[in-house]
Protein backbone atom coordinates (compact mmCIF):
# COMPACT_ATOMS: atom_id res chain seq x y z
CA UNK A 1 0.00 0.00 0.00
CA UNK A 2 1.34 3.20 -0.48
CA UNK A 3 2.46 5.61 2.26
CA UNK A 4 3.10 8.92 2.53
CA UNK A 5 6.54 10.84 4.19
CA UNK A 6 7.28 14.25 5.35
CA UNK A 7 9.80 16.32 6.19
CA UNK A 8 10.55 20.22 7.23
CA UNK A 9 13.02 22.70 6.51
CA UNK A 10 13.53 26.16 8.19
CA UNK A 11 15.24 29.23 6.72
CA UNK A 12 18.60 31.02 7.65
CA UNK A 13 16.15 33.24 9.40
CA UNK A 14 14.48 31.19 11.98
CA UNK A 15 15.54 31.71 14.94
CA UNK A 16 17.19 28.60 15.92
CA UNK A 17 19.15 29.30 12.54
CA UNK A 18 20.42 32.84 13.72
CA UNK A 19 21.96 30.81 16.80
CA UNK A 20 23.23 28.28 14.52
CA UNK A 21 24.93 30.64 12.53
CA UNK A 22 26.33 32.70 15.19
CA UNK A 23 28.23 29.93 16.74
CA UNK A 24 29.62 28.68 13.67
CA UNK A 25 31.07 32.37 12.65
CA UNK A 26 32.42 32.12 15.97
CA UNK A 27 34.10 28.50 14.71
CA UNK A 28 35.16 29.65 11.28
CA UNK A 29 37.10 32.89 13.00
CA UNK A 30 38.78 31.17 15.71
CA UNK A 31 39.86 28.18 13.19
CA UNK A 32 40.92 30.85 10.73
CA UNK A 33 44.04 31.82 12.74
CA UNK A 34 44.20 28.98 15.48
CA UNK A 35 43.56 25.93 13.58
CA UNK A 36 44.13 23.97 16.94
CA UNK A 37 41.21 26.06 18.81
CA UNK A 38 38.80 23.71 20.70
CA UNK A 39 35.81 25.29 20.85
CA UNK A 40 31.95 24.60 21.59
CA UNK A 41 30.03 27.67 21.60
CA UNK A 42 26.25 27.67 22.08
CA UNK A 43 23.88 31.16 21.35
CA UNK A 44 20.71 32.22 22.29
CA UNK A 45 18.73 34.90 20.69
CA UNK A 46 15.57 36.72 21.71
CA UNK A 47 14.01 40.48 21.55
CA UNK A 48 16.85 42.79 21.10
CA UNK A 49 19.01 40.22 22.82
CA UNK A 50 22.45 37.64 21.50
CA UNK A 51 23.68 35.28 23.92
CA UNK A 52 26.87 33.91 23.83
CA UNK A 53 28.37 30.78 26.07
CA UNK A 54 30.63 28.10 25.85
CA UNK A 55 33.95 26.85 26.53
CA UNK A 56 36.99 27.92 23.99
CA UNK A 57 40.95 26.88 24.21
CA UNK A 58 42.75 28.97 21.31
CA UNK A 59 45.83 30.86 21.02
CA UNK A 60 43.68 34.12 19.26
CA UNK A 61 41.11 36.72 20.50
CA UNK A 62 37.93 37.46 18.73
CA UNK A 63 35.45 41.03 18.96
CA UNK A 64 32.67 38.69 19.24
CA UNK A 65 30.14 41.28 19.35
CA UNK A 66 31.26 42.35 15.58
CA UNK A 67 30.95 39.01 14.51
CA UNK A 68 27.56 38.48 15.93
CA UNK A 69 26.10 41.45 14.41
CA UNK A 70 27.78 40.83 10.75
CA UNK A 71 25.62 37.50 10.86
CA UNK A 72 22.47 38.72 11.86
CA UNK A 73 23.33 41.76 9.28
CA UNK A 74 23.67 38.86 6.28
CA UNK A 75 20.54 37.39 7.56
CA UNK A 76 18.47 40.14 6.54
CA UNK A 77 17.86 41.33 10.33
CA UNK A 78 18.56 44.80 9.52
CA UNK A 79 15.00 47.12 10.70
CA UNK A 80 13.72 48.37 14.05
CA UNK A 81 10.35 46.91 13.23
CA UNK A 82 11.44 43.58 13.56
CA UNK A 83 12.42 43.97 16.96
CA UNK A 84 15.77 41.81 16.65
CA UNK A 85 18.68 44.26 14.53
CA UNK A 86 22.01 43.83 13.75
CA UNK A 87 23.35 47.11 14.94
CA UNK A 88 20.90 47.89 17.83
CA UNK A 89 20.77 44.45 19.74
CA UNK A 90 22.73 43.79 23.01
CA UNK A 91 25.16 41.05 22.44
CA UNK A 92 26.44 39.10 26.15
CA UNK A 93 29.49 36.68 25.88
CA UNK A 94 29.62 34.15 28.86
CA UNK A 95 32.46 32.19 26.60
CA UNK A 96 34.84 30.76 29.40
CA UNK A 97 38.38 28.54 28.91
CA UNK A 98 37.21 25.02 28.17
CA UNK A 99 37.85 22.12 30.90
CA UNK A 100 41.27 20.80 31.31
CA UNK A 101 39.64 17.25 32.34
CA UNK A 102 38.26 17.19 28.65
CA UNK A 103 41.03 18.76 26.78
CA UNK A 104 43.71 15.77 28.32
CA UNK A 105 41.69 13.36 26.87
CA UNK A 106 41.50 14.83 23.57
CA UNK A 107 45.14 16.49 23.09
CA UNK A 108 47.51 13.77 22.98
CA UNK A 109 51.69 13.60 22.07
CA UNK A 110 50.92 11.56 19.29
CA UNK A 111 48.19 13.24 17.01
CA UNK A 112 47.38 9.87 15.83
CA UNK A 113 46.21 8.94 18.79
CA UNK A 114 43.74 11.86 19.35
CA UNK A 115 40.65 10.85 21.58
CA UNK A 116 37.22 11.81 20.58
CA UNK A 117 35.54 14.88 22.12
CA UNK A 118 32.79 12.98 23.54
CA UNK A 119 31.21 10.08 23.85
CA UNK A 120 28.08 8.91 21.87
CA UNK A 121 26.92 7.70 18.80
CA UNK A 122 26.75 9.71 15.18
CA UNK A 123 24.53 8.29 12.08
CA UNK A 124 25.24 8.31 7.97
CA UNK A 125 22.81 7.77 5.69
CA UNK A 126 22.56 8.02 1.67
CA UNK A 127 19.66 6.93 -0.68
CA UNK A 128 19.27 6.65 -4.52
CA UNK A 129 16.55 8.50 -4.62
CA UNK A 130 18.21 11.97 -5.39
CA UNK A 131 21.07 12.77 -7.67
CA UNK A 132 22.83 14.14 -4.40
CA UNK A 133 21.77 11.11 -2.66
CA UNK A 134 19.21 12.71 0.10
CA UNK A 135 16.08 12.47 0.96
CA UNK A 136 13.91 13.83 -1.81
CA UNK A 137 11.24 15.22 0.99
CA UNK A 138 13.96 16.87 2.40
CA UNK A 139 15.54 18.48 -0.59
CA UNK A 140 12.66 19.91 -1.79
CA UNK A 141 11.85 21.37 1.11
CA UNK A 142 15.08 23.45 1.65
CA UNK A 143 15.11 23.86 -1.99
CA UNK A 144 11.70 25.96 -1.63
CA UNK A 145 13.56 28.19 1.46
CA UNK A 146 16.28 28.72 -0.82
CA UNK A 147 14.65 30.43 -3.40
CA UNK A 148 12.21 32.20 -1.10
CA UNK A 149 15.41 33.50 0.24
CA UNK A 150 16.22 34.56 -2.97
CA UNK A 151 13.17 36.00 -3.65
CA UNK A 152 13.38 38.31 -0.70
CA UNK A 153 16.78 39.47 -1.84
CA UNK A 154 16.05 40.38 -5.34
CA UNK A 155 12.86 42.73 -3.64
CA UNK A 156 11.52 42.84 -7.15
CA UNK A 157 8.85 40.23 -7.84
CA UNK A 158 7.71 39.52 -4.23
CA UNK A 159 8.56 42.65 -1.69
CA UNK A 160 6.92 42.04 1.55
CA UNK A 161 8.86 39.20 2.62
CA UNK A 162 10.59 39.06 5.99
CA UNK A 163 13.62 36.57 7.30
CA UNK A 164 11.69 33.83 9.39
CA UNK A 165 10.37 30.64 7.14
CA UNK A 166 9.49 27.08 7.27
CA UNK A 167 8.51 24.68 4.78
CA UNK A 168 7.32 21.45 4.92
CA UNK A 169 7.00 18.52 1.97
CA UNK A 170 4.69 15.19 2.04
CA UNK A 171 5.38 12.70 -0.60
CA UNK A 172 3.49 9.39 -1.62
CA UNK A 173 5.61 6.66 -2.18
CA UNK A 174 4.73 3.44 -3.87
CA UNK A 175 4.59 -0.02 -2.01
CA UNK A 176 8.44 -0.69 -3.41
CA UNK A 177 9.82 2.96 -1.87
CA UNK A 178 9.66 4.58 -4.76
CA UNK A 179 8.55 8.83 -4.55
CA UNK A 180 5.60 9.19 -6.45
CA UNK A 181 4.34 12.67 -6.21
CA UNK A 182 4.34 15.18 -3.87
CA UNK A 183 0.97 15.54 -1.90
CA UNK A 184 1.07 18.42 0.49
CA UNK A 185 3.65 21.92 0.76
CA UNK A 186 3.12 23.88 4.06
CA UNK A 187 5.28 27.21 3.42
CA UNK A 188 5.08 29.66 6.68
CA UNK A 189 6.68 33.13 6.11
CA UNK A 190 7.04 35.65 7.71
CA UNK A 191 5.88 39.24 6.21
CA UNK A 192 5.37 42.75 6.42
CA UNK A 193 1.90 44.09 7.40
CA UNK A 194 0.55 45.41 4.15
CA UNK A 195 -3.08 44.85 4.10
CA UNK A 196 -6.29 43.44 5.84
CA UNK A 197 -5.73 39.77 6.86
CA UNK A 198 -7.74 37.90 4.33
CA UNK A 199 -6.00 40.13 1.77
CA UNK A 200 -2.64 39.69 2.62
CA UNK A 201 -3.29 35.68 3.54
CA UNK A 202 -4.62 35.38 -0.72
CA UNK A 203 -2.05 37.60 -1.65
CA UNK A 204 0.88 35.32 -0.22
CA UNK A 205 -0.63 32.30 -0.85
CA UNK A 206 -0.84 33.14 -4.66
CA UNK A 207 1.88 34.49 -4.84
CA UNK A 208 3.72 31.43 -3.45
CA UNK A 209 2.11 29.20 -5.73
CA UNK A 210 2.19 31.00 -8.79
CA UNK A 211 6.12 33.01 -8.25
CA UNK A 212 7.90 30.08 -6.18
CA UNK A 213 7.00 26.73 -7.27
CA UNK A 214 7.53 27.64 -11.23
CA UNK A 215 11.18 28.68 -10.17
CA UNK A 216 11.56 25.88 -7.76
CA UNK A 217 10.55 23.93 -11.03
CA UNK A 218 12.67 25.27 -13.61
CA UNK A 219 15.68 25.53 -10.98
CA UNK A 220 15.42 21.83 -10.24
CA UNK A 221 14.41 20.17 -13.71
CA UNK A 222 14.27 16.43 -12.01
CA UNK A 223 12.34 17.49 -9.26
CA UNK A 224 9.41 18.86 -11.69
CA UNK A 225 7.67 15.62 -12.42
CA UNK A 226 7.05 15.23 -8.63
CA UNK A 227 4.93 18.80 -8.65
CA UNK A 228 0.84 18.07 -9.81
CA UNK A 229 -2.32 19.77 -9.92
CA UNK A 230 -3.45 17.75 -6.74
CA UNK A 231 -0.98 19.66 -4.00
CA UNK A 232 -2.62 21.04 -1.07
CA UNK A 233 -0.58 23.64 -0.59
CA UNK A 234 -1.15 25.38 3.46
CA UNK A 235 0.84 29.16 3.12
CA UNK A 236 0.61 30.60 6.41
CA UNK A 237 -1.89 28.58 7.88
CA UNK A 238 -2.23 30.46 10.84
CA UNK A 239 -3.28 33.24 8.80
CA UNK A 240 -0.71 36.31 9.58
CA UNK A 241 3.18 35.77 10.53
CA UNK A 242 4.34 39.57 10.78
CA UNK A 243 5.66 38.71 14.65
CA UNK A 244 8.63 36.54 14.11
CA UNK A 245 12.31 35.90 13.59
CA UNK A 246 13.95 36.24 17.64
CA UNK A 247 11.19 38.58 18.29
CA UNK A 248 8.95 35.70 17.77
CA UNK A 249 10.55 33.06 18.80
CA UNK A 250 13.39 32.01 21.06
CA UNK A 251 16.42 30.69 18.97
CA UNK A 252 19.11 28.21 20.45
CA UNK A 253 21.90 26.51 18.97
CA UNK A 254 21.61 22.84 18.23
CA UNK A 255 17.80 22.65 17.96
CA UNK A 256 17.48 21.58 13.98
CA UNK A 257 19.46 18.68 14.23
CA UNK A 258 16.60 16.75 11.77
CA UNK A 259 16.26 19.69 9.33
CA UNK A 260 20.51 19.80 9.95
CA UNK A 261 20.91 16.02 8.59
CA UNK A 262 18.30 13.76 6.88
CA UNK A 263 14.73 15.30 7.84
CA UNK A 264 13.71 11.81 10.02
CA UNK A 265 14.74 9.96 6.98
CA UNK A 266 17.94 6.88 9.01
CA UNK A 267 18.95 7.74 12.28
CA UNK A 268 20.15 10.86 14.27
CA UNK A 269 22.67 10.17 17.43
CA UNK A 270 21.57 13.53 18.86
CA UNK A 271 24.34 15.43 19.12
CA UNK A 272 23.75 18.61 17.51
CA UNK A 273 26.82 20.68 15.02
CA UNK A 274 27.12 23.87 15.24
CA UNK A 275 29.38 25.77 17.32
CA UNK A 276 31.57 22.83 17.55
CA UNK A 277 34.96 22.51 16.20
CA UNK A 278 35.75 18.77 14.85
CA UNK A 279 37.22 17.19 17.62
CA UNK A 280 33.26 17.08 18.64
CA UNK A 281 32.78 13.79 17.26
CA UNK A 282 29.05 14.98 17.31
CA UNK A 283 30.74 16.80 14.24
CA UNK A 284 33.22 14.88 12.42
CA UNK A 285 32.56 11.84 12.78
CA UNK A 286 28.64 12.78 11.26
CA UNK A 287 30.21 14.31 8.62
CA UNK A 288 32.30 11.06 7.79
CA UNK A 289 29.62 8.75 7.93
CA UNK A 290 28.07 10.85 5.90
CA UNK A 291 31.00 10.37 3.75
CA UNK A 292 31.01 6.54 4.04
CA UNK A 293 27.21 6.87 3.08
CA UNK A 294 26.94 8.29 0.27
CA UNK A 295 30.26 6.59 -1.33
CA UNK A 296 28.67 3.31 -1.17
CA UNK A 297 25.25 4.00 -2.63
CA UNK A 298 27.38 5.91 -5.18
CA UNK A 299 29.61 2.99 -5.93
CA UNK A 300 26.33 0.81 -6.35
CA UNK A 301 27.07 -1.45 -3.26
CA UNK A 302 23.53 -0.40 -2.10
CA UNK A 303 20.67 1.52 -3.19
CA UNK A 304 20.01 3.14 0.24
CA UNK A 305 22.62 2.86 3.68
CA UNK A 306 22.56 3.63 7.14
CA UNK A 307 26.29 3.77 8.72
CA UNK A 308 26.13 4.19 12.84
CA UNK A 309 29.85 4.97 14.32
CA UNK A 310 30.42 5.03 18.76
CA UNK A 311 32.74 6.35 20.89
CA UNK A 312 33.94 6.58 24.03
CA UNK A 313 35.33 9.87 25.49
CA UNK A 314 39.12 10.37 25.16
CA UNK A 315 39.46 7.09 22.76
CA UNK A 316 40.63 7.13 19.50
CA UNK A 317 39.13 3.99 17.99
CA UNK A 318 35.24 3.57 17.53
CA UNK A 319 33.67 1.45 20.17
CA UNK A 320 31.24 0.26 16.93
CA UNK A 321 30.80 0.83 13.40
CA UNK A 322 27.63 -0.80 11.69
CA UNK A 323 26.20 -0.60 8.16
CA UNK A 324 22.67 -1.57 7.13
CA UNK A 325 21.83 -1.80 3.76
CA UNK A 326 17.87 -2.24 4.39
CA UNK A 327 18.37 -5.42 2.43
CA UNK A 328 19.14 -3.52 -0.90
CA UNK A 329 23.00 -4.47 -1.09
CA UNK A 330 24.14 -6.09 -4.14
CA UNK A 331 26.72 -8.04 -3.02
CA UNK A 332 26.64 -11.64 -1.02
CA UNK A 333 27.95 -10.27 2.27
CA UNK A 334 25.57 -9.52 4.99
CA UNK A 335 25.36 -5.98 6.70
CA UNK A 336 27.98 -6.99 9.34
CA UNK A 337 30.42 -8.32 6.68
CA UNK A 338 29.81 -5.32 4.92
CA UNK A 339 30.39 -3.06 7.96
CA UNK A 340 34.00 -4.60 8.42
CA UNK A 341 35.08 -4.01 5.30
CA UNK A 342 34.13 -0.65 5.23
CA UNK A 343 35.91 -0.26 8.94
CA UNK A 344 39.17 -1.33 6.93
CA UNK A 345 38.61 0.70 4.10
CA UNK A 346 37.67 4.40 6.05
CA UNK A 347 39.79 4.94 9.12
CA UNK A 348 37.48 6.23 11.69
CA UNK A 349 39.47 7.62 14.18
CA UNK A 350 39.61 11.45 14.82
CA UNK A 351 42.35 12.58 14.04
CA UNK A 352 42.42 10.66 10.66
CA UNK A 353 38.81 11.74 10.20
CA UNK A 354 40.21 15.59 10.15
CA UNK A 355 42.60 15.03 7.71
CA UNK A 356 40.69 13.41 5.77
CA UNK A 357 37.73 15.92 5.15
CA UNK A 358 39.75 18.83 5.83
CA UNK A 359 38.09 19.89 8.91
CA UNK A 360 40.32 22.08 10.92
CA UNK A 361 39.83 25.38 8.44
CA UNK A 362 36.91 28.06 8.45
CA UNK A 363 34.39 25.82 6.95
CA UNK A 364 31.19 25.97 8.96
CA UNK A 365 29.28 29.30 8.58
CA UNK A 366 28.20 27.61 5.45
CA UNK A 367 27.15 24.31 6.58
CA UNK A 368 24.72 26.16 9.64
CA UNK A 369 21.72 26.99 7.19
CA UNK A 370 19.90 24.53 4.50
CA UNK A 371 21.46 21.38 5.86
CA UNK A 372 25.03 20.29 6.18
CA UNK A 373 24.27 17.01 4.32
CA UNK A 374 23.37 16.87 0.34
CA UNK A 375 24.99 20.03 -0.69
CA UNK A 376 27.96 20.76 -3.58
CA UNK A 377 31.91 20.95 -2.60
CA UNK A 378 33.32 23.72 -3.81
CA UNK A 379 36.68 25.55 -3.40
CA UNK A 380 36.02 28.89 -1.56
CA UNK A 381 38.32 32.18 -0.60
CA UNK A 382 37.36 33.62 2.58
CA UNK A 383 38.85 37.02 4.45
CA UNK A 384 38.54 37.23 8.56
CA UNK A 385 39.33 40.36 10.71
CA UNK A 386 41.01 40.44 14.07
CA UNK A 387 40.12 43.00 16.08
CA UNK A 388 43.44 46.20 15.29
CA UNK A 389 44.89 43.24 12.61
CA UNK A 390 45.47 42.96 9.42
CA UNK A 391 42.42 40.82 7.22
CA UNK A 392 44.07 37.23 6.90
CA UNK A 393 42.36 35.44 3.38
CA UNK A 394 42.52 31.57 3.14
CA UNK A 395 41.27 28.97 0.39
CA UNK A 396 39.13 26.30 1.48
CA UNK A 397 36.83 23.07 0.60
CA UNK A 398 33.63 22.98 1.82
CA UNK A 399 31.42 20.27 1.77
CA UNK A 400 34.53 17.74 1.45
CA UNK A 401 31.77 15.03 3.16
CA UNK A 402 29.99 15.36 0.27
CA UNK A 403 32.60 14.62 -2.16
CA UNK A 404 32.82 10.75 -4.04
CA UNK A 405 36.29 10.58 -3.91
CA UNK A 406 35.95 7.08 -1.99
CA UNK A 407 34.02 5.25 -5.52
CA UNK A 408 37.20 2.95 -6.40
CA UNK A 409 38.40 2.45 -3.04
CA UNK A 410 34.88 1.36 -1.90
CA UNK A 411 34.28 -1.02 -5.37
CA UNK A 412 37.83 -2.26 -5.14
CA UNK A 413 37.10 -3.59 -1.93
CA UNK A 414 33.71 -5.29 -2.57
CA UNK A 415 34.97 -6.39 -6.01
CA UNK A 416 32.23 -4.30 -7.88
Amino acid sequence: MAYLFTSESVSEGHPDKVADQISDALIDNFLAFDPESKVACETLVTTGQVILAGEVKSNTYLDVQSIAREVIRKIGYTKSEYMFEADSCGVLSAIHEQSADINQGVDRASKEEQGAGDQGMMFGYATNETENYMPLALDISHALLIELANLRREDTEIKYLRPDAKSQVTLEYSDDNKPQRIDAIVISTQHDDFAPEAEMLAKIKSDLVSILIPRIKAKYPQYAHFFNDNITYHINPTGKFVIGGPHGDTGLTGRKIIVDTYGGKGAHGGGAFSGKDPSKVDRSAAYATRHIAKNLVAAGLCDEVLVQVSYAIGVAKPTSINVVTYGTSKVNLTDGEISKVVENVFDMRPYFIEQRLKLRNPIYSETAAYGHMGRTPETVTKTFQLPNGAPKTVTVDLFTWEKLDYVDKVKAAFGL
